[in-house]
């Protein structure tokens, strides 16, 4: 059968691919399908036809499969916030640990992997504590909504749809944050709507309101809310923060980003504070942090706590061990770390974030860790310590090439490696295979209704027995 662009077709999902896409095949060739799941029969229109494979659109549900459900949210499928949700939640587990062992045969070369099931997260709706949500002045419209002219479209605050830059819902309500989080959220679309100032045109980059961030602290039940804008406007922002910290007693404070900078981040090139504190404190396990409107931290405490327990258990510390942490951060893994090891050092290129981790340290009175600021390969090839047992936990890139070769030179006797990415991890295990047997990988679910997956590996030298 010749497969064409705009076709209509008939098919069986068969599985679903990395990425969360549904797999089906037309005589040997991949068609991927776009909300799909394994055991769909759908009526769907190629939208893309390539040399070795294809992508379509579901037009219709012919049948749909046991692992369906209805997802609660009625932006699911537009929205690119969370695709799975159509998908049961027990099957997203078994799709990610397939997932997680496919790509260590294909991509690292390491068959035969003990990968054991994927953790699940609890709870699986709310748990985000960041959302950032951009303004529009332009609302992309939900496929009821296309044939009707009474639907206002000249502002939108809310999520992108996939794959643009320029298609932003109109969002009331997010389930994948703490519901009181909804309330402020449609208090600030309310305010901006009313101000009188131009959300920000994404294509013309202009006008004043561009991004509404929300943080919330699990441990405390506060919020910190962030209204970045494209220029300073006191006299804006300042009413908005005030009526937010008196209307909502879970309001911590709000704080504005100022950038003119065209690119779609949420952050300035300065901040004001506008009302209450600047900061939130929120804890993962026992462990107190300071978390500001830029910082980085983990967007599921509670995913990460049980994490980083996994960190913990692969790394096997009794409290003698020297631990080296590359890519530390903000220094959570080894504060979290520190009553188990004699020492930890971290490495961090970013200067920030080593003064969050040194100031994090003091304020949970941990004395056994230190923080080397600069580049992994330089700071490696001057390290004058031997350590026990090396942490890495590097950015969805995974680790330089140059990294590598430093750490196999350092030769520990015990490697723990965190990754959200499976590819980079697949990648770099792989070079590491000559000198480390993978002992076990746990993947660990930390974004529920994503295809997105954490997964922390142990690593053991060959040439030594390590306990």
């Amino acid at each position: 059968m010749t497969i064409k662009k705009g076709q209509t077709i008939e098919l069986d999902v068969v599985d679903v691919a990395f990425g969360g896409k549904g797999l089906a095949r037309i005589e040997g060739m991949a068609v991927f399908v776009d909300g799909a799941v394994a055991g769909d029969r759908v009526l769907a229109r190629i939208v893309k036809r390539k040399k070795q494979y294809a992508e379509a659109r579901i037009l219709a549900l012919q049948q749909p499969s046991v692992d369906r459900v209805d997802p609660p949210c009625p932006y699911s499928g537009v929205c690119g916030g969370c695709k799975w949700q159509h998908l049961a939640y027990p099957r997203q587990l078994v799709y990610k640990r397939r997932h997680v062992a496919e790509t260590l045969t294909h991509v690292g070369g390491l068959p035969e992997i003990p990968v054991h099931a994927t953790m699940a997260a609890d709870p699986i709706f709310g748990y985000r504590n960041k959302m950032e949500f951009s303004c529009a002045d332009r609302r992309w419209r939900m496929p009821e909504e296309l044939e009707r002219e009474d639907v206002e479209t000249g502002f939108a605050l809310g999520l992108h749809v996939p794959g643009t830059f320029d298609k932003v819902l109109d969002i009331e309500a997010c389930r994948l944050m703490p519901s009181s989080g909804n309330a402020i959220l449609g208090r600030i679309r309310d305010e901006i709507r009313a101000s009188g100032l131009p959300p920000y045109g994404l294509r013309s980059h202009r006008g004043f309101w561009r991004f509404v961030m929300l943080r919330h602290s699990l441990a405390e039940d506060r919020w910190l809310i962030n209204l970045v804008t494209a220029e300073e406007n006191r006299d804006a922002v300042q009413p908005l923060a005030d009526r937010l910290m008196a209307d909502f007693d879970g309001i911590a404070g709000v704080v504005n980003n100022i950038t003119d900078r065209p690119a779609a981040i949420a952050v300035g090139q300065f901040e004001r504070t506008l009302a209450g504190a600047p900061v939130l404190k929120d804890r993962i396990g026992p462990w107190e942090f300071e978390i500001s409107a830029n910082s980085f931290f983990q967007t599921n405490s509670r995913g990460a706590a049980r994490l980083y327990e996994t960190v913990a258990r692969f790394a096997g510390l009794d409290g003698r061990q020297t631990v080296l942490d590359l890519y530390s951060g903000t220094g959570t893994i080894p504060i979290f770390l520190s009553p188990r090891a004699r020492q930890i050092v971290g490495i961090e290129i970013v200067a920030a974030a080593v003064a969050d981790a040194r100031r994090n340290c003091t304020r949970n009175q941990v004395t056994n860790c230190r923080f080397i600021e600069g580049d992994i390969r330089s700071v490696l090839a001057d390290l004058e310590i031997t350590p026990d047992v090396v942490i890495v936990d590097p950015p969805r890139a995974g680790m330089h090439a140059d990294v590598v070769a430093r750490l196999l030179a350092l030769a520990p006797p015990r490697i723990v490696y965190v990754s959200c990415n499976p590819a980079t991890l697949s990648r770099d295990l792989g070079l590491m295979a000559e000198a480390y047997r993978v002992a076990e990988v746990q993947p660990v679910d930390m974004f529920p209704h994503t295809f997105h997956i954490e997964a922390v590996a142990r690593l053991e030298r060959k040439t030594q027995i390590f306990p």
